[in-house]
């Protein structure tokens, strides 16, 4: 961690998180955007949403509907956007153009930036020659020995012209918050396109613009933005503005600790994670410890408690490594802490989708509960829950007679337990059918048994029709007397 200061006594902490409408959420964004989020509520300061949306064949608004809706769904609220408003939008970058071209315009009068008439194919075949000669390929644009006059030729004849900013060449040093002291020569760096035209700005200088509007004071993001950061210090001296703070995080990398990727068969997106069954909190939970660390060995957090317990300072700068199991474990854990009527509210929209519910209120929702409640503590994903307790819903199971089989026990074997098993079933009284008096029934039998698998594994199976399901005589409970005796009738068909 470095020494720079973090916050001045008197300054208003202004984070933001900054999306781009091109594709879903992405888990690598939401974790950016707590991070922004805790450390604006840990200073009492503003957390902005601002829509990067100038890449305008890319941007869709369905992609900012669901960016928004995922950030909701995680709980990180913002105090300025596009749907809130706030003194220093608009908040997206497609209705700042009018911003943007003062500026450019600016940089232009004061030849800090030019118009280059240059094509792809004559950059490219110039850093081919370089490389020919044993040269960096970079490329040394021309276009801004330009005339006034030459220019405005060229503009009439080549209106895809870009704007590309002057590079000054220098040292440019910048204090990251976590990684101390970094340094860059600029006169590595090519005069960077900074715009399409005087109304369209590329990512760098349109960030730079908006943060300064927007008085934002650090600027939180990923690692790999490090290389942008002295090209946005240099255009913000250009404008005659002080840069903000930066602090980079950590990458998110795969299992074998390259940066997370589609090959590393991750799922990344958030909504994908919320039509899974993750609930937010785990989410939540799960992407604070990615390259945070409260210090001690404390793992479970509210977002309450993130806020008290956040700090940059406990920020990690190596690569966080991105780990399935321990997801699925904060999801579990969270699953278990939800009351029975709530686990059962979150699981019905999935049992619907599967056709097994309609939408029958809480009647409905009574009558489920305790199927649910057989499955609430094996639960990793709420998604699972039609496959588990299907077999509640089906009139006939589909399974083959080996799966009745215990160990080495012959289909008479089985059948003979199974018909004894039925007969003293039948005789249980509807009003006395319950877990207790099951299991007291049940028990007895199975352990007058060599061995109580001969008896609890064939009527397991032939209650859920399934290899691993809750135990027998909880289903058995469940299910009531009419469906066990008619599961068990249809196990002895399956064997004679």
């Amino acid at each position: 961690m470095c020494s720079q200061k973090i916050t001045n006594e008197n300054q208003q902490i202004r984070v933001r998180i900054a999306p781009s409408p091109t594709g879903p959420l992405h888990i690598g964004t939401a974790r950016t955007a707590l991070f922004n989020y805790l450390f604006a509520k840990k200073f009492n300061g503003a957390f902005v949403l601002r829509i990067e949306d100038t890449d305008i064949e890319r941007s869709k608004p369905e992609w900012e509907k669901e960016i928004i809706e995922g950030f909701l769904w995680l709980g990180i609220q913002w105090d300025e956007g596009p749907d809130k408003g706030g003194p220093h939008g608009p908040y997206r970058q497609s209705e700042r153009q009018e911003i943007y071209k003062q500026y450019i315009e600016k940089l232009l009068q004061e030849q800090k930036a030019y118009w280059c008439f240059c094509t792809k194919e004559e950059i490219e075949a110039y850093k081919q020659e370089r490389l020919s000669r044993g040269q960096s390929p970079i490329f040394h644009c021309l276009c801004s020995e330009l005339s006034p006059k030459q220019i405005e030729e060229k503009r009439a004849k080549n209106p895809q012209a870009v704007i590309r900013f002057k590079m000054p060449y220098r040292s440019v040093a910048f204090e990251d918050l976590l990684r101390g002291k970094i340094v860059y020569d600029s006169s590595l760096f090519e005069d960077m396109v900074i715009a399409k035209n005087l109304q369209e700005p590329l990512y760098n200088l349109a960030c730079v613009i908006d943060d300064y509007a927007m008085k934002i004071t650090h600027v939180i993001r990923g690692e790999d933005h490090i290389s942008n950061t002295p090209r946005q210090i240099l255009l913000a001296e250009a404008l005659g503005w002080q840069p903000p703070a930066f602090l980079h995080l950590p990458l998110i990398l795969g299992p074998d600790r390259a940066k997370l990727s589609k090959r590393h068969k991750v799922t990344t997106s958030i909504t994908q994670y919320k039509q899974q069954g993750y609930l937010p909190e785990a989410l939540i939970n799960f992407i604070a410890l990615l390259g945070w660390n409260p210090g001690d060995n404390r793992e479970i957090f509210s977002l309450k408690e993130l806020i008290e317990n956040f700090s940059v300072q406990k920020i990690q700068k190596s690569g966080a490594v991105f780990n399935q199991q321990k997801l699925d474990w904060f999801n579990g854990y969270f699953i278990r802490k939800k009351s029975l009527s709530e686990i059962t509210k979150l699981c019905i929209p999935y049992l619907q989708q599967a056709g097994f519910v309609g939408s029958g209120g809480e009647e409905q929702t009574k009558k489920i509960e305790p199927m649910i409640a057989l499955y609430q503590e094996r639960l990793k994903k709420i998604a699972e829950i039609p496959e588990l307790i299907d077999f509640f819903f089906l009139e006939k199971l589909d399974y083959p007679k080996e799966l009745l089989l215990w160990d080495k026990m012959t289909e008479k074997d089985t059948m003979a337990i199974l018909d004894k098993l039925y007969d003293l079933l039948l005789n249980i009284n509807e009003p006395e059918w319950t877990e207790q008096s099951l299991r007291q029934l049940i028990m007895t039998q199975a352990n007058q048994l060599t061995d109580r698998g001969m008896l609890l594994w064939p009527l397991r199976a032939a209650l859920s029709g399934k290899k691993a399901s809750a135990g027998p005589i909880e289903i058995a409970s469940v299910l009531g007397k009419a469906k066990t005796l008619e599961r068990i009738k249809q196990a002895m068909e399956k064997l004679s």
